[in-house]
């Protein structure tokens, strides 16, 4: 069976607004207008909270005031579901291609793979976690695991993944948990973050070299490292101002 070419993108760190519009630009693209499938990966600088889809209006009142590092936490609405990540000593990754077959759950096993492929080649074993009925009445993405998100051995959640469907075509993303500082962790959601674990210690550089050959082999693909070009550029910041920018609690009231 032939590969086919997928598009990689480089490693970049943007706010979170420009990150969501680089996602669904490349959903679109992809969508409608002849791109090929895509993976890339990113880390949000300055430091975030996404919120799903469905929790755009509910969501603890503390985080429109938060701060690091003497600058704003910026609130980013994500395309996609589920809770609140904090997007800060993490690596986010990005996904968009169409699935062949199969219910949202089986297209959540098939696309994670190569997550569990990847950390396994690095020696850190992941797997899926189990449904949980607390999940819809929490505001914490990582407070509970569901079967689209990957755990430890110990059963803390690593990997929390949401997607986005249109017209069969899917963009799937989420936040691996690395370094989170300990002190805004616990500000944001009022507990303590997973105790650091062996992905603590390995560098981004080596992780995206993992994946990267994991997806490879996953998806049965070539990936192609291919920056975005100015005019893409253009188009990218076109949809973000359509979209809005990283909003505080009233913008979402």
């Amino acid at each position: 069976m032939s590969r086919s070419v997928w598009r990689l993108l480089p490693l970049m760190a943007a706010p979170g607004a420009v990150h969501m519009a680089i996602d669904q630009w490349l959903l679109d693209q992809y969508q409608h207008h002849g791109h090929p499938p895509c993976l890339r990966f990113y880390t949000w600088q300055p430091a975030a909270i996404s919120l799903g889809f469905s929790q755009r209006r509910r969501f603890p009142e503390a985080w429109s005031s938060l701060t690091w590092k003497g600058q704003p936490v910026h609130l980013v609405p994500r395309p996609t579901g589920g809770r609140g990540v904090l997007h800060q000593g993490d690596l986010t990754y990005a996904l968009i291609t169409a699935p062949g077959s199969g219910q949202r759950q089986q297209v959540y096993q098939e696309f994670c793979q190569f997550l569990i492929q990847g950390w396994g080649a690095l020696g850190v074993p992941l797997q899926f976690g189990q449904p949980q009925r607390q999940y819809g009445r929490s505001h914490h993405c990582f407070a509970l695991a569901t079967q689209a998100d990957l755990v430890d051995t110990q059963g803390h959640k690593r990997i929390g993944s949401a997607q986005l469907w249109r017209d069969g075509y899917v963009l799937q993303h989420g936040s691996m948990v690395l370094t989170p500082d300990p002190a805004l962790y616990q500000q944001v959601f009022q507990t303590v973050p997973p105790p650091p674990g062996p992905m603590a210690k390995v560098d981004l550089e080596t992780i995206i070299r993992a994946l990267t050959q994991a997806a490879a082999q996953c998806f049965n693909c070539e990936l192609r490292l291919q920056p975005l070009s100015d005019s893409e550029w253009q188009q990218i910041h076109r949809l973000q101002q359509a979209i809005g920018p990283s909003c505080s609690a009233d913008c979402f009231g």
